[in-house]
């Protein structure tokens, strides 16, 4: 209990935990920077569009100026609701409280699409990095059989612990970004600093510039539905954010730098996998071998970091009452079996979509919730001023609303440039999820299926009255 202006209050997750959830609470700040760094970046890959849609100097200054507007306001509201609300299920359960728990469904629905979405991506990605030396895996049947292998040996490894998956993060990532050091201490003397200066504002992609930026700088919140899973998250998930900012900004600017101050820049030949001939250019082939495997390093670890969230999302839904209760069993290593199950199953579903296909409907799904999760950060901060909140952004309400107004317009223009395609194509799954929670709901009624609310978690209720007994004493 404290005191906060005079009110007494307890901490939102002041509730007796059982002996089986303190034994899988194990990942550390070090893995958990890292989980966090495969949840949004994953290094430099991918980014090479944004060059080809604008050109060196906004390229650059994307990724210099994007995380204010983005980035830094994103992490700021996950190191305050994640320590507000210590659980499985993070966005969701943020939602439920301040909107109730059809808005919490709805906003796990989209998440979780978005999130598999782009999981599906990744496999693709691996093979397409590979596939230069490997040409067998340009298509047909071998890749159809590597994706489906790679994405059920992945998927193992998420079955067998958390902990595992938080240290092959730090390993992969290390392999990941040690090749674009060695490439820049290379590269010293080949740099041009006027290449960086390159700019025609007549001959710009403002569609995929922004796509581009938006896919590599999102997905902060993701790292939210693992907190139940942290070592003392109240201090661990804000340092863990912090750092993992300052290594995804570095991740990408830095190899940025390298390419286009090192060699002619020809915006045409930047495309995914171009910096592993930027690699040959100036290092020889050696150097971009390296890269490629640094790549498809990247990719595997991008691909359990991301399923690790959906799956414990599922989870943690499923403790809320929201899904059926066997989403909410774990296996003998602590995991959610179920819910990996149901992941992995959507990734080799949607493997078959293209790259800008992929990344535009998951923006689409992203964008819509991250307004409810918006909505739901202003409104816990008016409604339940005196809950307690182990880290909060030292901005006040005001100021806090007023830094959710430059991300806002942002959505709104992400939103705007969607092609009619992608625009239908994600509205239909928006239906799917509004139509789908009071169908879940009838089957609770009526018990064709088990639904039930995890004792260990504290009482959540959401009327505009009532609910401050769950959060204010």
């Amino acid at each position: 209990m404290g005191d906060y202006n005079g009110v007494n209050y307890h901490e939102i997750n002041d509730v007796e935990e059982g002996p089986s959830t303190d034994k899988i609470r194990k990942v550390s700040v070090l893995p958990l920077i890292f989980l966090i760094f495969y949840e949004v970046s994953g290094g430099p890959f991918g980014v090479e569009d944004s060059v080809k849609a604008a050109g060196p100097l906004l390229a650059l200054l994307g990724f210099l100026v994007f995380p204010f507007i983005w980035s830094i306001p994103e992490a700021l509201i996950t190191a305050e609701l994640g320590t507000m609300f210590p659980e499985d299920g993070g966005y969701v359960v943020w939602v439920s409280s301040a909107l109730g728990p059809f808005w919490g469904f709805q906003q796990g629905w989209m998440k979780w699409l978005s999130g598999v979405i782009d999981n599906a991506l990744y496999p693709v990605l691996f093979l397409d990095y590979l596939k230069s030396g490997i040409p067998a895996l340009a298509g047909g049947l071998p890749r159809t059989a590597a994706v489906l292998a790679l994405t059920v040996a992945l998927t193992y490894m998420n079955y067998r612990g958390l902990t595992i998956v938080g240290w092959v993060a730090v390993l992969l990532g290390a392999v990941s970004l040690l090749p674009f050091i060695v490439m820049g201490l290379v590269a010293i003397p080949k740099l041009r600093p006027g290449r960086w200066l390159a700019v025609n504002l007549q001959d710009v992609d403002w569609s995929l510039y922004l796509n581009t930026l938006f896919w590599n700088l999102n997905y902060w919140d993701s790292i939210s539905t693992l907190t139940g899973e942290v070592d003392n998250p109240k201090k661990t998930l804000p340092k863990a954010l912090f750092y993992a900012l300052i290594l995804v900004v570095l991740g990408y600017f830095f190899p940025l730098l390298i390419g286009t101050g090192a060699i002619h820049v020809d915006r045409e030949l930047w495309a995914d996998g171009y910096f592993s001939d930027i690699a040959k250019i100036i290092g020889g082939v050696w150097l971009s071998w390296w890269v490629q495997g640094a790549a498809a390093m990247s990719n595997m670890g991008m691909f359990v970091a991301e399923m690790s969230s959906d799956s414990f999302q599922l989870l943690g839904m499923a403790e809320r009452g929201m899904l059926p209760e066997f989403f909410s069993r774990r296996s003998r290593h602590g995991t959610p079996l179920v819910g990996i199950l149901f992941s992995a199953s959507g990734v080799i579903l949607l493997s078959w979509l293209s790259f800008q296909e992929i990344v535009a409907a998951e923006n689409f799904l992203y964008c819509f919730g991250m307004l409810i999760e918006f909505v739901a950060f202003v409104r816990l901060r008016m409604k339940y001023p005196a809950a307690s909140r182990p880290y909060k952004i030292p901005l006040g309400t005001v100021g806090s609303i007023l830094m959710l107004i430059p991300p806002t317009v942002l959505i709104v223009v992400v939103l705007a440039l969607s092609s009619f395609k992608v625009m239908l194509v994600s509205l239909g799954a928006i239906l799917v999820g509004l139509i789908l929670q009071p169908c879940l709901k009838f089957v609770d009624e009526r018990r064709w299926l088990k639904f039930s609310v995890s004792g260990d978690l504290p009482d959540l209720r959401t009327a505009e009255h009532g609910s401050a007994d769950s959060l204010v004493g």
